[in-house]
């Protein structure tokens, strides 16, 4: 396919489509906050551990040594994590556990997957 066939070269075709397309149009915040959620899943050590928190709660020690990374570098990527609102944590006396926020993250990680292995 030549790259001439994918431009258009009209103003608008269908106006209709358009404006109703533009009444539905979430505003630019929202749109900007979807993008910097991706952006969190773009890491792939974030994946990682979303990918074991997805199986498992897990504490920072077990997914360092999972992971085979240091404790300090999962901590790092958990803040990540928590700032985006994809993953929460428990204290069960000195240990902390972290799980998946919701079933929201869960769906999404899980699709994607899907996804990737069409």
């Amino acid at each position: 396919m030549d790259r001439e066939d994918i431009i258009c070269d009209c103003d608008v075709l269908h106006s209709d489509v358009v404006e109703e397309v533009r009444k539905r149009m979430p505003n630019e915040d929202d749109l900007y906050d979807l993008a910097d959620f991706f952006k969190v899943l773009g890491d792939s050590t974030r994946v990682r551990i979303i990918w074991a928190l997805d199986e498992n709660e897990m504490c920072v020690c077990d997914i360092a040594v999972l992971l085979n990374m240091t404790k300090s570098a999962i901590s790092h990527q958990l803040k990540s994590l928590r700032q985006a609102n994809l993953v929460k944590f428990r204290k069960e006396g000195k240990v902390v556990y972290y799980s998946l926020k919701d079933d929201h993250v869960k769906a999404i990680f899980e699709t994607g997957m899907e996804h990737i292995k069409e």
